[in-house]
């Protein structure tokens, strides 16, 4: 714990105008004795900052207070090393979200010096986990256009690279085709391949080590010391590396027999028409180009394959090279050439290439030659050629971690769930990895290895491994290369921090992580199930086994924990239940009720500052007290909420789905588990248990918070006050 704190108080910004900071320096000083108290017209000064890197160097501070503005600026400045420290945030939160020189304004700005001490008195400065022969090499498995790029911009940057490559040469889908669409401006003309310079490139990089013919047998361990076997031709090969890139690709959706697919021989997928087109000649006079085969349809594969556009305009612009008399006709619901590839579909337009926007209704034979018939929406009524020689079918694109068997939509939650659990069961083992939550990475909707979409792309759930290309999202080519960028970008960063025993995503820089009391230990798996990111095995008698570098910080595990046997040096159960304790609660008559909100740093935090910075108000009934994700909740915390008299708690955390997620992974869903128990154990109490609420709220619905914390006051003037307030 922290044994000598310093406490800063920052006048500035209004702050200064709108309370009373000799009170609130008091209350440090006073009321918890803290020795060293300052105030100051600007911390965030160069003046400042000197102010309180002097006071930690003259007193020997190992803890430090800081109120003033939010902790999510400044950040930079109030750096200061070997301290624990806390931002009291009285700007966004205090003093532009609620009235100025008010009493209910300034005992809300008191509590949170006071939660701020009492925070800083509980823990202290994590000391990092730093593992045994840490290694900075990067495995990238796959050897295609994405695997190929990661590698090479991987070993560019000076970081070996083990590339591991399952058939008996580089290049994967590169090795099929013709040529490629267009990767530079003017975005015109589709390229040659230049799949020999690539491979050149790669075996010129000293920093690379290529293994073709070889799958991975299995792999052990997390950050900077995974433990890879890579089967070569019956030979085992160990490899410690510190990150991972998966860019194994996908595969073709071949669902289309009701394209007349296997059933004409002449209807092919855009994959057979680039072979045809390497063979340098191409007999057909007609030739219909179908988009979305298979493609956004909920029966088939529900999700737009990205590439399918851009790859067909590529092949009319060839046909016309390879055949010239041939006509190229494109039945399209949209044609989806996003960016400068614009440029490509202008190009093909000047072919004179028929476009016809419309869903297919049939595909016929008559005398050996097909019959295509669709809607013209644009046009009006229907469209129907004859004649054609050809049909190519722009097929979709299955990622290798999804199985082959058809994708159906999932109606709900629990469709998905099971959908997601099918798909891991089913799809072909890759990594191997000998973690006890499976050998492969959980899959979001559809069988993606990607862990949150909006705001960590290349991120999977398992930590230190990251996805890139086609088998993370369906992408084109163009984007393919610039996603394996950032995902050895990201291994990059990943490995650097693990070295320093740091956090990756989304705590970035974080020093700690948890700490097991084992000998309370119960054996009830739950911090093993609940864990998000497969951070904790099990030994053979059920005990948690932490692998620390695979850990992301977020204290899901310690939430799970029924006898708050986890804990992190900087963040633990003891530690939050000593804030709720420390607000001052008036009693019942003074009619001045108490809200506990328990917010997600991620999402709710965030939108909470936003408020305050357009100057929202709400009530000042409210005590904020941040957390690292809704999945950390103990509900001990609850009981202690209840016990010291608060009217009611609020939790803010993450929206979680398919189209916002939970920043980690699923901790907001775990919490609307937990608060189920909570709700029955109020109720028996006797207590309503609606004085207990959670509420999913992005950054964006910051407008709408005022609203949500006043609607929630007001129900509680219904409920009256807590009858266990003054016990």
């Amino acid at each position: 714990m922290a044994k000598k704190l310093g406490f800063f108080i920052c006048s500035g910004c209004g702050i200064g105008e709108a309370l009373d900071v000799a009170a609130l320096t008091k209350v440090a000083a006073k009321e918890y004795k803290v020795p060293v108290c300052h105030e100051h017209a600007c911390l965030c000064s160069a003046e400042g900052a000197e102010l309180i890197k002097n006071e930690i160097e003259a007193q020997q501070l190992d803890g430090v207070v800081i109120a003033a503005c939010s902790s999510r600026v400044n950040y930079d400045v109030f750096r200061f090393p070997n301290v624990f420290l806390e931002r009291v945030n009285l700007r966004e939160q205090v003093i532009w979200s609620h009235e100025p020189n008010d009493e209910d304004t300034q005992m809300l700005a008191e509590d949170n010096v006071r939660m701020g001490v009492v925070k800083v008195q509980s823990g202290e400065q994590p000391t990092p986990y730093i593992g045994e022969n840490l290694s900075k090499t990067v495995l990238v498995v796959g050897g295609g256009l994405a695997g190929m790029t990661a590698a090479l911009e991987a070993g560019k940057a000076g970081y070996p690279v083990v590339l591991v490559e399952k058939e008996a040469s580089l290049g994967g889908y590169l090795n099929k085709v013709y040529k490629t669409t267009p990767m530079a401006a003017p975005f015109t003309t589709p390229e040659d391949p230049n799949l020999a310079g690539r491979i050149a490139e790669i075996e010129a990089n000293p920093n690379i080590k290529v293994y073709t013919g070889a799958v991975i047998e299995k792999i052990a361990g997390g950050p900077g010391m995974f433990d890879a076997e890579i089967n070569q031709g019956g030979n085992i090969i160990a490899e410690r590396v510190g990150a991972i890139v998966l860019a194994t690709g996908s595969k073709p959706n071949l669902n289309l027999d009701h394209l007349g697919y296997g059933k004409y021989p002449n209807v092919i997928t855009h994959a057979d028409f680039e072979a045809m087109a390497k063979t340098g000649k191409i007999n057909a006079k007609k030739v219909a180009f179908i988009q979305c085969a298979g493609s956004r349809d909920k029966e088939r594969l529900p999700y737009c394959s990205a590439a399918c556009c851009v790859e067909t305009l590529k092949q009319t612009t060839y046909l016309k090279e390879l055949a010239p008399d041939a006509m190229a006709y494109v039945f399209y619901k949209d044609i989806r050439s996003s960016g400068q590839y614009e440029h490509l579909y202008k190009t093909a337009q000047e072919t004179g290439a028929v476009f016809i926007k419309g869903e297919i209704t049939g595909i016929s034979e008559a005398n050996g030659k097909l019959v295509v018939e669709s809607e013209d929406v644009l046009l009006g009524g229907t469209a129907r050629v004859e004649d054609i020689d050809l049909v190519v079918l722009a097929n979709g694109m299955v990622p290798t971690t999804r199985a082959t068997e058809p994708i159906v939509a999932a109606a709900g939650a629990d469709d998905a769930a099971a959908e997601a659990a099918a798909t891991q069961e089913a799809a072909e083992k890759i990594l191997n990895l000998q973690y006890r939550q499976g050998p492969e990475l959980p899959n979001l909707k559809y069988g993606f290895p990607d862990s949150h979409f909006v705001c960590f792309p290349y991120e999977t759930r398992r930590t230190g491994i990251y996805a890139a290309g086609s088998v993370r999202a369906p992408m084109d080519m163009a984007k393919a290369v610039s996603d394996a960028t950032g995902a050895a970008l990201k291994a990059i960063q990943c490995v650097e921090a693990t070295a320093g025993g740091a956090a990756v995503h989304p705590r970035s820089g974080d020093l700690s992580y948890p700490e097991f009391a084992l000998q309370r230990c119960t054996q009830c798996k739950r911090c093993t199930e609940e864990c998000p990111f497969g951070a904790i095995n099990e030994d053979e008698k059920g005990n948690p086994l932490p692998n620390p570098t695979r850990c992301r910080r977020c204290g899901t595990c310690m939430g799970a924990c029924p006898e708050r046997i986890i804990s992190f040096k900087n963040y633990s159960v003891g530690m939050i239940g000593n804030m709720v304790k420390a607000v001052e609660v008036p009693e019942e008559d003074e009619e001045k009720p108490r809200i506990l909100i328990l917010a997600c740093e991620n999402d709710a935090i965030p939108a909470l500052d936003m408020a305050g910075i357009n100057r929202l108000k709400y009530n000042s009934w409210v005590r904020i007290v941040p957390v690292r994700c809704l999945g950390s909740l103990n509900l001990v915390w609850i009981a202690d909420s209840m016990s010291k008299g608060f009217d009611g708690v609020l939790l803010l955390g993450c929206k979680h789905g398919d189209d916002y997620q939970c920043h980690f992974m699923k901790g907001s869903e775990l919490a609307e588990i937990r608060l189920s128990k909570v709700s029955e154990t109020l109720d028996r109490l006797g207590l309503e248990s609606e004085r207990v609420r959670m509420v999913q709220i992005s950054i964006m619905d910051y407008a709408e918070l005022p609203g949500i914390i006043d609607k929630f006051a007001e129900d509680l003037e219904e409920f009256g006050p807590n009858p266990m307030k003054g016990f």
